[in-house]
């Protein structure tokens, strides 16, 4: 790097995890080993959604048929504020100013505006919150860093009476063999509610009855995250499997029941992105029951709602908490002292904090356009959402996809 010993972004909570009008406080750290000329040191706090997807369509017919992609975006800004820290604006001309050789720290303070929907990466789009901090070198390379942080939006459980109620779901089909169909094969699919919280365990109930000749090779309950990307008019969906359990086969004429298997909700973004008008999730749970053969599963799928604050009922009978193991904070502690530590959830100062785990679905690569090879800062990332750790380990879920 140059002259650049160290160029990066700290915040004060070092889990880089905040709500709807917190601050973010924080400092920027400069290292010198020469002095350098600069216009200056310019910070930008963004908050934005994005969607963007490619299509080939065709027009025309014969040998005057073209294929051509189109782009389908949208953007939603939610906040996109710049804060000098020394020196002058790009605009104020090309005049430069020198910063002395050593360790210089420059303080900053964002609040965050109300409402901001969950952090959310899903690949065709995403919601992202960053702070940029960028060394204005006329006539040079500018130096780059970011920080990317996690924005969680409050969704009660308790808001909504039909969340705390019994969900329940049945199905039966028919498998044709040869001319002649067979007995149908029916299914009952239960759970005691339809509101859940990440750590919470689900405990799954389902009666089977084969009424046919042929074996199933299995039955499954999945957990499946449905998000809907909107842009140009345009929805696309995506499907992705977040948990899965499995029962072994049912012969020919067999029975089989569920009688409560757990299977524990992993760290994800609450239902609905509430606040984003371009993205929305829902999920499904849903009973699978797999015959032998070419054949299309027996389905009972049911909604249910994955939410930031439990109901009051299940916190009143959960046991005490304990903190979950997370990445460290950038650039500072060695692994084995990272924690996402509790904290108090704004307006439920009476409820126990969550923990925070990474969510379920991984890493991303996340830089945008304006950054290049001298962009430094945490880039790999994924966001961190509430996770409930009553006597579960995120790393060790039941049925987690591998």
């Amino acid at each position: 790097m140059g002259k650049l010993n160290i160029f990066e972004v700290s915040f004060a909570n070092m889990t880089g995890i905040f709500y709807s009008g917190n601050f973010v406080d924080g400092h920027v750290t400069v290292e010198l080993k020469e002095p350098m000329k600069m216009r200056g040191i310019q910070m930008k706090f963004a908050g934005k959604a994005y969607v963007h997807w490619t299509e080939q369509h065709s027009s025309g017919s014969g040998k005057n048929r073209t294929t051509y992609t189109k782009h389908y975006t949208a953007t939603e800004h939610y906040f996109d504020q710049d804060v000098l820290l020394f020196g002058k604006w790009s605009s104020q001309g090309s005049d430069t100013t020198e910063l002395q050789i050593g360790r210089h720290t420059f303080p900053f303070r964002f609040q965050l505006p109300q409402g901001l929907p969950s952090s959310f990466e899903g690949g065709t789009g995403h919601v992202r919150y960053s702070v940029s901090c960028k060394i204005d070198k006329p006539w040079k390379f500018d130096h780059k860093t970011k920080r990317l942080f996690t924005v969680i939006s409050i969704l009660d459980l308790n808001t909504d009476p039909s969340y705390s109620q019994r969900c329940a779901g049945n199905n039966q089909k028919h498998l044709c063999c040869l001319c002649c169909k067979s007995g149908p094969i029916t299914a009952q699919f239960s759970i005691e509610r339809q509101g859940w919280v990440p750590g919470e365990a689900m405990r799954l109930y389902a009666d089977i009855s084969n009424g046919a000749s042929r074996n199933m090779d299995k039955s499954y309950v999945d957990l499946k995250m449905i998000t809907r990307f909107h842009a140009s008019g345009k929805t696309r969906t995506h499907t992705k499997e977040v948990a899965r359990l499995t029962r072994p086969g049912i012969p020919g004429f067999g029975e089989d029941t569920w009688t409560g298997e757990q299977m524990v909700i992993p760290p994800l973004p609450p239902s609905f992105l509430v606040g984003c008008n371009i993205i929305d999730i829902q999920y499904v749970l849903q009973l699978n029951v797999d015959p032998s053969g070419p054949a299309l599963d027996l389905e009972v799928p049911l909604t249910i709602i994955i939410g930031t604050i439990p109901l009051m009922s299940v916190i009143q009978q959960a046991p005490p908490m304990a903190p979950v193991m997370a990445p460290p904070e950038y650039g500072t502690a060695p692994p084995s002292e990272g924690l996402y530590p509790p904290s108090p959830l704004p307006g439920f100062p009476d409820l126990p904090p969550p923990s925070y785990s990474e969510c379920i679905t991984g890493r991303v690569d996340a830089r945008e356009e304006g950054d290049n090879e001298y962009t430094t800062g945490n880039l790999s990332f994924a966001p961190a959402y509430t996770y409930y750790n009553w006597g579960h380990t995120p790393g060790e879920l039941p049925g987690k996809i591998a």
